[in-house]
């Protein structure tokens, strides 16, 4: 298996640091808003990915941060008159209830940034023994970048550009350097602080992530994932602050960061009017249409949202079901070798491209392709029941990484007045009683149901 690393910049060999064991972090979201799209995006290529190295045979500690404190979450809580925590509580409520709803369900922790405070300042501590870090009076604990040698090494940036991605916590005029970053904040009265060797305050962004995956992992492990605006100055931060403690290089063995998420063109914001909640969006569209949106693009691509996208999605979902539905119908006993080859061809080119750097685009047309010729064959009646039974297993194993099939919706009952009307309008066909079956074809279709006219087995009933 392959893995495109950002830190090395090339497709490198995924071979973990204790053999089948993986360690992986992903950052998680600052919670003072409900969770978008782009969230969306992120979490479901992360959930698949883990969900394959799983079936795959490896064993996955998928860990996951939530930013619980932060200088958007106060500014948030003060304009709706509430507490950061009752804040933090409501929408921690909501982002897990969007991530149930889209079935991601693999991270193995979810690690809030406040349960964390004694590590983050023993970090703080150990780095101002080092001499990594230095005191603003009044104002908080920073990080010299000019001490870390290595500093921009993950971005391919200079400290000396260092200062042009930092955030408000991070400015002020007295800096040793403009990048230098903030890990400890002094606190003001009405802000939420906890006491500290080295002065009340909270902590800052970057040091709440080395914190966590030193806790659970060590200094060291096999991968650090998220977004890709995170790569500057988020990541480049952590690397610094983690290798400077432990004087042990890579802190993370690969960096994976997904491709950016635009709406009709155009970058998600709340002046542009595109701005669209996981939320709002499956109040339009099911959970499986988003997740297929997601893994249909290469997870280090840049991806465009729209509607007429979402039309395409959902009639992809409904040819793989409605090929499912097929399929499940078989009642052939008889194998047919070319089957049997284009089946075994299908698992081993879906399976190569995936570890081909989890290449959905191509796995996913080596899916369609097999779906064309098996469809083809169907039609003729030669798949078995075996052979469907075998097809059908192997899509539930996709759908178990992917979660792009809604199988109650393949499984439909179809009702026992359709079936009979389905048998009369065959009856009618068979006395050429042409506009009879018509009729009757029309009666079926206005319940919801049509007719599909094999040659190898008859009528079959689906779904509009």
């Amino acid at each position: 298996m392959k893995i495109y690393n950002t830190l090395t910049g090339k497709k490198d060999e995924f071979k973990p640091i204790k053999r089948k064991k993986v360690n992986l972090f992903v950052c998680g979201p600052t919670v003072y808003d409900y969770s978008h799209i782009g969230h969306a995006r992120t979490y479901i290529i992360f959930d698949a990915f883990v969900k394959y190295l799983r079936a795959q045979g490896f064993d996955v500690f998928y860990l996951q941060n939530i930013t619980d404190l932060d200088d958007k979450i106060i500014a948030r809580a003060r304009e709706r008159g509430v507490s950061p925590k009752d804040l933090v509580t409501a929408f921690v409520k909501e982002h897990l209830k969007d991530m149930k709803t889209l079935g991601v369900d693999s991270v193995s922790k979810y690690a809030r940034a406040t349960d964390y405070i004694k590590e983050i300042i023993s970090q703080i501590k150990r780095l101002q023994d080092k001499g990594y870090a230095y005191k603003i009076d009044g104002d908080g604990i920073y990080y010299n970048i000019a001490k870390f040698k290595n500093y921009g090494k993950l971005a391919g940036r200079t400290a000396l550009d260092a200062e042009d991605s930092v955030s408000r916590i991070d400015y002020s005029k007295d800096k040793k350097n403009r990048g230098d970053f903030c890990i400890w904040k002094f606190s003001s009265s009405d802000e939420p602080s906890w006491r500290a060797p080295f002065g009340k305050g909270r902590p800052g962004w970057h040091i709440e992530d080395t914190a966590i995956t030193e806790k659970f992992f060590g200094p060291q492990y096999d991968i650090h994932g998220g977004a890709r605006d995170l790569i500057f100055p988020h990541h480049e931060a952590e690397i610094a602050l983690m290798e400077a403690l432990s004087d042990k290089s890579p802190m993370a063995k690969y960096w994976m960061h997904g491709g950016f998420l635009t709406v009709n063109g155009q970058k998600m914001g709340k002046s542009l009017g595109n701005f669209i909640t996981i939320n709002d969006l499956l109040k339009r569209c099911p959970a499986n249409y988003l997740r297929f949106f997601v893994v249909k693009n290469l997870w280090s691509s840049p991806v465009d949202y729209s509607e007429s996208a979402m039309i395409e999605v959902k009639s992809a979902v409904g040819k793989i079901e409605e090929f499912l539905r097929k399929v499940s119908s078989i009642k052939y006993q008889v194998s047919s070798k070319e089957a049997g080859l284009i089946i075994k061809k299908f698992k081993e080119n879906f399976y190569k491209d995936l570890d081909d750097d989890f290449n959905t685009p191509k796995a996913f047309a080596v899916m369609f392709d097999f779906i064309k010729k098996a469809n083809e064959l169907l039609d003729k009646g030669q798949i078995s029941k075996k052979q469907a039974g075998d097809i059908y297993k192997f899509f539930q194993k996709i759908n178990k990484i992917f979660g792009i099939i809604d199988f109650k919706k393949v499984n439909e009952t179809i009702p026992a007045e359709i079936k009979k009307l389905a048998k009369l309008r065959e009856q009618y066909r068979k006395n050429k009683e042409w506009q009879k079956a018509d009729e009757t074809r029309l009666q079926i279709e206005k319940q919801g149901f049509t007719v599909e006219d094999t040659e190898g087995q008859g009528p079959r009933i689906k779904g509009i």
